[in-house]
């Protein structure tokens, strides 16, 4: 009996596939190689031919970019075609299709801007994907970047501007690939600077001024740090143009999620130039410091004071104008600045300007000269500052440079280029008319904080000066129990006194020169209480002595006083040798009040007791 016909065996691999991966199938009659296959997909009549995406190559049939078209079973069947041999059909094997995992590109940190110099991260995730065992490729603008990065995370540190692009990643797992993730957008943006403000930047002694710090609008997860400008110092932090080095404020060192600082209330320690800065991420990326930004205080400054002359804020091109550092302290080397919309410049540097000691002179003025002159220090004291405005128009007004206090008087007067004589003019304060005047002056005898405000003139048919801005200060008020009040109610106490006793002198000695006085001041050493008997013949034996003598006895210790009174002048009596005279003295009696009341007072009773002279 002949032997039974082979039977075909049939291999697939990868079984499931995804969509998109290539299938081989392998086809095997034992070991005879002169067996040819025949392929056939779902029945036995439905022969597999060749096709752009199906190539039979002796033993194996190469799906290539498998669809879900070409699932479905699959069999094979060896033939010896010279011989009209066929083999037992093989097995059925179900090509499965699944789909390609799902790859999920996420970037950290998350923010909608990247500025040049921070880290990011990017992380390709496979989502269903099985197990672990996937390595990654990675895409910048569909071009491979780092191809032999099989890395789940693609970490760019620093990232430059040519960093920007679209990135997508997918996963790979022997011949398996995910689905290529959506694409991230990286935008990298130069570094930022903050940008700082102040309000308000002319210092209100006792208001409160707030510092406000932003970076980027569109950026987010800032911390914001303070600091305060000094004069510069080489390996300090400093600005980048190194015109001035910074120290935080004390309590804001370690930045803090709000954007807002106060100086609350603001004094005259607190003038000068701020700075802020933000950072964010991990390690910490910090931004440019932001530009200095000043608060000023118009009121003249113990240290040093800035004066000019002439003296008011507003002036005419083609003049000349001084500035002066008028020291008082022990702090070396002050110098000039000025500040403009373009940032903060030393103020006496260009041309037809010289210095000449501690005078800036400015011999001739132009437009650009404008802005606001301070004076500064070695060690960072800062004096009052002025608002100086040269204007190429025809008209200014000539205003106060420096505050006024309430009851001062001031002038305001408005100038024609071309002419000091008078003009007829009207002056404004805040945009309303106030005053006309033909004199082009306009004067406020005694000012108070409701004459704060903007003022300008104006030139009927020549034009208008600028506003210029009057400060008011309210008087100066003496707290109770200050030193200078104490020494006020110890000056004013001593006077009262002193009128006092001027009156009281003035009134005994009018009482003791008067006719009929019987005044002798005689002050007797204390002595034993005795009765008034006694003393009664004690001055009867005295007043024997002369018709107008007497003795006063003061006794403290029985707490009785007497004054003896002399006998009247009396010119009908002057010839009664032995007649009867009456005599008045004056009992005293002192009394302590119970020492348990608060203080020894003294009660004093007052007897009047008539002794007749015989």
């Amino acid at each position: 009996m002949e032997g039974a016909l082979p039977k075909a065996e049939l291999n697939v691999e990868p079984n499931p596939v995804f969509a998109g991966e290539t299938v081989t199938m392998t086809c095997s009659v034992g070991s005879d190689s002169s067996w040819s296959y025949q392929w056939y997909k779902d029945r036995n009549a439905n022969v597999v031919s060749q096709s752009v995406r199906h190539t039979i190559t002796g033993d194996t049939l190469t799906i290539s970019r498998v669809a879900e078209s070409d699932q479905g079973l699959y069999w094979c069947q060896g033939e010896i075609r010279s011989r009209s041999i066929s083999s037992i059909i093989s097995d059925p094997v179900t090509i499965t299709l699944n789909e390609r995992p799902v790859v999920v590109l996420t970037l950290q940190p998350n923010w909608t801007q990247i500025f040049r110099g921070e880290t990011v991260t990017m992380r390709c995730d496979i989502q269903g994907g099985g197990d672990s065992d996937w390595n990654y490729r990675w895409y910048k603008n569909s071009q491979s970047v780092i191809p032999f990065n099989t890395k789940s995370e693609y970490r760019i540190s620093p990232v430059y501007m040519s960093s920007s692009g679209s990135y997508t990643c997918k996963g790979v797992k022997g011949n398996k690939l995910s689905k290529t993730s959506d694409a991230v957008q990286l935008t990298v943006s130069d570094k930022p600077k903050s940008v700082l403000s102040i309000s308000p930047q002319w210092l209100n002694p006792g208001d409160s001024v707030s510092l406000s710090c932003e970076v980027d609008k569109t950026s987010t997860g800032w911390r914001f740090s303070w600091y305060r400008t000094v004069p510069y110092r080489a390996g300090f932090p400093s600005l980048l143009d190194k015109s001035y080095s910074v120290e935080p404020l004390s309590d804001s060192s370690t930045g803090t999620t709000e954007s807002f600082y106060t100086l609350s209330p603001a004094g005259p320690t607190h003038t000068g130039g701020y700075v802020c800065r933000a950072g964010r991420g991990d390690p910490v990326y910090d931004t440019l410091y932001s530009e200095p930004q000043f608060l000023w205080s118009g009121d003249l400054q113990p240290s040093v004071s800035l004066r000019i002359s002439p003296i008011t804020t507003q002036h005419f091109t083609s003049k000349s104008l001084s500035l002066s550092c008028e020291e008082k302290g022990n702090s070396t080397g002050w110098r000039l600045m000025k500040y403009t919309e373009r940032g903060v410049e030393s103020g006496c540097v260009s041309n037809w300007r010289s210095t000449t000691g501690s005078t800036c002179t400015i011999s001739y003025t132009y437009k650009g000269d404008s802005g606001v002159y301070w004076c500064e220090s070695g060690s960072g004291e800062y004096s009052n500052a002025v608002n100086i405005t040269v204007d190429d128009g025809d008209v200014i007004l000539e205003s106060p440079a420096y505050p006024m206090t309430e009851g001062d008087s001031v002038t305001l007067r408005c100038k024609y280029w071309t002419t000091s004589s008078n003009i007829k003019a009207d002056f404004y304060k805040d945009g309303v008319l106030i005053k006309n005047e033909t004199t082009g002056e306009m004067t406020i005898p005694t000012v108070s904080k409701s004459d704060e405000g903007f003022y300008k003139c104006k030139y009927t048919d020549k034009g208008e000066s600028p506003e210029s801005w009057m400060t008011v200060r309210v008087s100066p008020v003496v707290a109770p129990g200050s030193s200078t009040s104490v020494l006020v109610g110890v000056v004013v106490g001593l006077v009262v006194a002193g009128v006092l006793l001027v009156i009281l002198l003035v009134l005994l000695w009018r009482y003791q020169n008067s006719k009929g006085s019987c005044f002798n001041r005689l002050l007797l050493p204390p002595q034993p209480q005795s009765t008034n008997q006694d003393h009664q013949q004690d001055q009867g034996s005295t007043l024997g002595r002369a018709p107008d003598a007497g003795y006063t006895l003061l006794q403290h210790g029985g707490a009785n006083i007497y004054d003896t009174i002399n006998s009247s002048d009396n010119n009908d009596n002057d010839g009664a040798a032995a007649g009867t005279s009456h005599v008045t003295y004056t009992q005293i009696q002192l009394k302590k009040l119970d020492k348990k009341k608060k203080g020894d007072s003294t009660v004093t009773s007052i007897n009047n007791v008539q002794c007749i002279k015989d």
